[in-house]
Protein backbone atom coordinates (compact mmCIF):
# COMPACT_ATOMS: atom_id res chain seq x y z
CA UNK A 1 0.00 0.00 0.00
CA UNK A 2 1.21 3.41 -1.41
CA UNK A 3 2.01 6.13 1.91
CA UNK A 4 -0.29 9.15 0.51
CA UNK A 5 -0.78 11.12 4.19
CA UNK A 6 1.78 10.25 6.75
CA UNK A 7 0.80 10.73 10.46
CA UNK A 8 2.02 14.00 10.25
CA UNK A 9 -0.66 15.12 7.53
CA UNK A 10 -3.03 13.12 9.99
CA UNK A 11 -2.47 14.78 12.82
CA UNK A 12 -2.87 17.98 11.35
CA UNK A 13 -6.03 17.02 9.93
CA UNK A 14 -7.42 16.38 13.14
CA UNK A 15 -6.22 19.23 14.98
CA UNK A 16 -7.49 21.32 11.77
CA UNK A 17 -11.16 19.68 12.46
CA UNK A 18 -10.76 19.42 16.32
CA UNK A 19 -11.09 15.87 17.00
CA UNK A 20 -8.84 14.51 19.95
CA UNK A 21 -6.51 11.41 18.65
CA UNK A 22 -4.56 9.39 20.50
CA UNK A 23 -0.93 7.58 19.40
CA UNK A 24 -2.98 4.76 18.70
CA UNK A 25 -6.18 6.28 16.69
CA UNK A 26 -3.69 8.52 14.46
CA UNK A 27 -1.77 5.24 13.55
CA UNK A 28 -4.66 3.41 12.86
CA UNK A 29 -6.16 6.77 11.17
CA UNK A 30 -3.38 6.83 9.07
CA UNK A 31 -4.03 3.37 7.34
CA UNK A 32 -7.52 3.40 6.96
CA UNK A 33 -7.39 6.86 4.97
CA UNK A 34 -4.73 5.52 2.99
CA UNK A 35 -6.61 1.91 2.02
CA UNK A 36 -8.98 4.82 1.06
CA UNK A 37 -7.17 6.88 -1.24
CA UNK A 38 -5.76 3.52 -2.81
CA UNK A 39 -9.47 2.13 -3.17
CA UNK A 40 -9.82 5.12 -5.19
CA UNK A 41 -7.00 4.57 -7.82
CA UNK A 42 -8.92 2.42 -10.20
CA UNK A 43 -11.01 6.28 -11.21
CA UNK A 44 -7.73 7.48 -12.54
CA UNK A 45 -7.33 4.69 -14.74
CA UNK A 46 -10.41 5.97 -17.25
CA UNK A 47 -9.70 7.41 -20.66
CA UNK A 48 -11.98 11.32 -19.99
CA UNK A 49 -10.38 13.29 -22.86
CA UNK A 50 -13.31 14.55 -24.95
CA UNK A 51 -15.79 13.88 -22.03
CA UNK A 52 -17.93 16.79 -21.36
CA UNK A 53 -18.62 17.77 -17.71
CA UNK A 54 -21.98 17.01 -16.09
CA UNK A 55 -23.10 19.12 -13.03
CA UNK A 56 -25.83 16.79 -11.86
CA UNK A 57 -25.77 13.11 -12.16
CA UNK A 58 -29.07 13.00 -13.94
CA UNK A 59 -28.60 15.46 -16.75
CA UNK A 60 -30.91 18.33 -17.28
CA UNK A 61 -33.17 17.39 -14.15
CA UNK A 62 -33.90 20.41 -12.55
CA UNK A 63 -35.23 21.35 -8.95
CA UNK A 64 -39.08 21.81 -9.39
CA UNK A 65 -40.66 24.92 -7.43
CA UNK A 66 -44.37 25.49 -7.09
CA UNK A 67 -45.62 28.79 -6.76
CA UNK A 68 -45.80 30.15 -3.54
CA UNK A 69 -49.54 31.19 -2.97
CA UNK A 70 -51.05 32.67 0.25
CA UNK A 71 -53.47 31.01 2.15
CA UNK A 72 -55.13 30.94 5.49
CA UNK A 73 -53.66 30.69 8.59
CA UNK A 74 -54.38 29.98 12.06
CA UNK A 75 -56.31 32.55 14.26
CA UNK A 76 -54.57 33.78 17.23
CA UNK A 77 -57.53 32.10 19.13
CA UNK A 78 -57.19 28.37 17.69
CA UNK A 79 -53.48 28.23 17.96
CA UNK A 80 -53.90 28.90 21.56
CA UNK A 81 -56.74 26.28 21.72
CA UNK A 82 -54.94 23.47 23.05
CA UNK A 83 -52.47 25.61 25.22
CA UNK A 84 -52.38 24.19 28.85
CA UNK A 85 -51.55 27.88 29.73
CA UNK A 86 -51.89 31.30 28.04
CA UNK A 87 -51.36 34.99 28.88
CA UNK A 88 -51.96 38.25 26.94
CA UNK A 89 -51.85 36.11 23.90
CA UNK A 90 -49.37 34.07 23.96
CA UNK A 91 -48.33 30.47 24.92
CA UNK A 92 -47.23 30.68 29.28
CA UNK A 93 -44.36 28.01 29.79
CA UNK A 94 -42.28 27.49 32.38
CA UNK A 95 -38.91 29.02 32.43
CA UNK A 96 -35.73 26.71 31.73
CA UNK A 97 -33.67 29.78 33.24
CA UNK A 98 -32.90 32.03 36.34
CA UNK A 99 -35.57 32.00 38.54
CA UNK A 100 -38.16 29.57 37.72
CA UNK A 101 -41.97 29.89 37.41
CA UNK A 102 -43.82 30.90 34.06
CA UNK A 103 -42.88 33.00 31.35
Amino acid sequence: MTEHLSEHDVRDIAEYVRIGLTDDEVEQMTVDLNAIIDSLRPITEYELDGVEPTFHPIGTLSNVMRDDMVVPGFSQEVALENASKTQDGSFLIPSILGEGGDR
